[in-house]
């Protein structure tokens, strides 16, 4: 009983959230379920190239040549979270059982310790299973990478360890896109009832706020941190064009990352910060007219390598962002995230179907100083793509379904922080746990 009166008081907020939207919605549902529709379609193609045992990073059109990581990679989640995503818009049961085919190859992750993306390799894959399936076998390995993630907290520092590589440089790394893991930590504080995951994602995102942003609000890429005194000793790139620029990406995982914050735990100075973000993107001469950025905020060069990527990340955030702000400002963001979607959606970034590897968008970037996926497609640029279209499904429909693909385990409605005001004891009754 209390898990139907939780869902149906989180279509009641989605409902009101649509009707505040309803007058201003620019795309249609004719629209977003064309695309929707095609992602599904040019994801069958995928699905036939990838060899067992792995998954799809991205293509190379010269040789016609799929790459491809192992399940330690930090892009292993996006692969049957977007199956996942598809699959929640079109109940077709293909698609499911792909998904769930790949997440036989994730479950070891849940034990990797040396990696802070399992935000990205197990609440975007099992994350949505769980969601969709009901299975709690999933739940309980996402609770083990919880404490994984947990591990590499150093509570000197303030932080999560990102990299254990380039030793010789760094003593304590880490990096803005860091922050897109913390919602993997406050679901597991709400699942469990143990506080100790979302005090860690806090002290995380407060030592962020603190040292990653300038005096403009673009981010460094990567701070570093001397583990035993939690002083700064650096503020570096490693993807962006230069140690004072704004790597594409990176502003986007960080608005992304506050966003998904002042969602969990209604601190105002996150949404705060969510807002600097965004006007610092949406400000910048630099930004193209057709909203999708060039690799780097730096750069102005019209034949510049672009980032599909950072767009669409840019744009599902948005999204969101536009719901916990009103009048011009809200407006303002949902109009920035209409264009993205548009341009995303149009041929001079969407894969034909059947071509482009079975990938759906063109032209990302991964990393240029690195000589390293320059104008291809990558999967993580596809699963925030079909998930901006699908929280977009949901301010046009409304309905209980789209409610909650169009977070998947990433709940944007304030049942979320109702169970946070909750006790532990009651957090673990609402949820059923």
């Amino acid at each position: 009983m209390r898990r139907t009166l939780s869902l149906g008081f989180m279509l009641l907020i989605t409902t009101v959230a649509s009707a505040q939207h309803a007058n201003k919605l620019a795309l249609t549902n004719t629209f977003v379920d064309k695309n929707l529709r095609d992602a599904a379609v040019q994801y069958r193609t995928l699905m036939g190239r990838v060899p067992e045992g792995v998954l799809p990073r991205t293509y190379i059109k010269e040789n016609d040549s799929l790459v491809t990581a192992k399940s330690r990679s930090w892009i292993s989640g996006f692969y049957p979270g977007t199956l996942l995503y598809l699959y929640e818009y079109s109940r077709e049961a293909d698609l499911l059982k792909e998904a769930e085919k790949r997440l036989q190859l994730l479950e070891r992750e849940k034990d990797n310790r040396g990696t802070h993306d399992l935000g990205f390799m197990l609440y975007c894959s099992f994350g949505n299973a769980l969601r969709l399936t009901g299975n709690t076998r999933y739940r309980d390995v996402l609770l083990t990478g919880a404490e994984s993630l947990a591990s590499r907290f150093n509570p000197t520092v303030g932080c999560i360890r990102s990299w254990d590589h380039n030793g010789d440089k760094w003593k304590f790394p880490v990096i803005i896109d860091n922050m897109m893991n913390l919602e993997f930590l406050n679901w597991a504080s709400r699942v469990s009832g143990n506080t100790k995951y979302v005090n860690i994602s806090k002290t995380h995102a407060n030592t962020t706020l603190e040292n990653h942003f300038r005096p403009d609000n673009s981010s460094y890429h990567v701070i570093d941190y001397d583990p035993e005194t939690g002083a700064v000793r650096n503020k570096h790139t490693h993807q962006g064009a230069g140690h004072e620029s704004a790597w594409a990406r990176g502003q986007a995982w960080g608005l992304y990352g506050y966003t998904l914050m002042y969602r969990d735990l209604k601190d105002n100075a996150y949404l705060s910060q969510a807002r600097k973000i965004a006007a610092f993107i949406l400000d910048h001469p630099n930004l193209p007219d057709d909203g999708i950025p060039y690799w780097d905020f730096s750069v102005s060069d019209p034949n510049a390598p672009r980032d599909a990527s950072a767009a669409a990340i840019t744009a599902s955030a948005l999204l969101e962002l536009s719901g916990y702000v009103s009048g011009p400002e809200s407006e303002r963001y949902l109009k920035a995230a209409e264009k993205m979607l548009t341009s995303l959606s149009s041929p001079d970034y969407k894969a034909s179907i059947g071509t482009n590897g079975g990938f759906i968008l063109e032209h990302s970037t991964g990393h240029l100083p690195g000589n390293s996926e320059i104008d291809v497609p990558l999967s993580y640029a596809d699963y925030y793509y079909v998930e901006a279209l699908i929280r977009y499904k949901q301010l046009l429909d409304g309905s209980a379904g789209i409610t909650q693909a169009a977070n998947g385990p990433k709940l944007q409605n304030p049942v979320n922080v109702a169970y946070l005001k909750k006790t532990p004891a009651e957090v673990a009754a609402a949820l059923g746990t």
